[in-house]
């Protein structure tokens, strides 16, 4: 009889319910990038309901590799834009790509990032993951980190659609981590990761285009 119980239990917690189910499915399946937003403030405990949300994405060993810079006020996030649309316009322009592009590139950069509410930038850090003598080990100890910021960032970024608001994954900072760690003013071995853009939504964003779940299944049998 205490084995029945105790398999019961162990069902029922393995199993969600099929409302929470049901309303994680939509949450994912609804959610967009959205790139233009309505000029309405965010309250600092949603925001902080948010970022906590993506405390508690999984991690190797635990170590919760993340770390979050939360800009709400309007000047920082122009200062960010200004300082990253600089470095972006320098790159282009010494790949030799045509001035008008690069022109209207940055105009895009700056807007999404300064017409937005709020601003999250993930950073990496490895100060707490292990450390290895060779070159094989430490790339998969690093890589490790990064999966772990992502996993964050994807909760995030369903934290915000749960809340109501639109958000926006930018990949920017991967191509000038010091610039942004310098002009955050965050410690110098912060890794940045990501930008994520945050406020309520002033459009639905683009339909979706997802592969058939078939195409990326391999061998399996659902």
């Amino acid at each position: 009889m205490r084995f029945t119980r105790l398999s019961a239990t162990m069902t029922a917690r393995m199993n969600p319910q099929p409302e929470a189910a049901a309303t994680f499915q939509a949450l994912i399946r609804t959610r967009r990038s959205i790139r233009r937003y309505q000029p309405e403030a965010i309250a600092p405990e949603v925001l902080r309901r948010i970022v906590e949300a993506g405390t508690w994405a999984p991690s190797a060993h635990n170590r919760q590799p993340w770390r979050f810079v939360v800009l709400t006020e309007a000047t920082q996030r122009e200062a960010l834009a200004t300082t990253m649309g600089n470095l972006l316009r320098a790159s282009r322009t010494a790949d030799g790509d045509d001035s008008t592009d690069i022109d209207g590139d940055v105009a895009r950069s700056y807007a999404r990032i300064t017409s937005a509410a709020a601003a999250i930038v993930a950073f990496l850090t490895l100060e707490d993951m292990d450390v290895y003598p060779d070159p094989k080990r430490a790339r998969a100890e690093e890589l490790m980190a990064v999966q772990g910021v992502a996993m964050a960032v994807q909760n995030i970024l369903v934290a915000a659609h749960a809340e109501g608001l639109g958000a926006c994954w930018m990949c920017a900072p991967l191509f000038c981590q010091e610039e942004v760690g310098a002009a955050l003013g965050v410690p110098s071995h912060w890794q940045a990761q990501a930008l994520l853009t945050l406020g309520v939504p002033a459009s639905k964003g683009k339909p979706p285009v997802r592969r058939p779940v078939d195409e990326v299944l391999f061998k399996a049998s659902l």
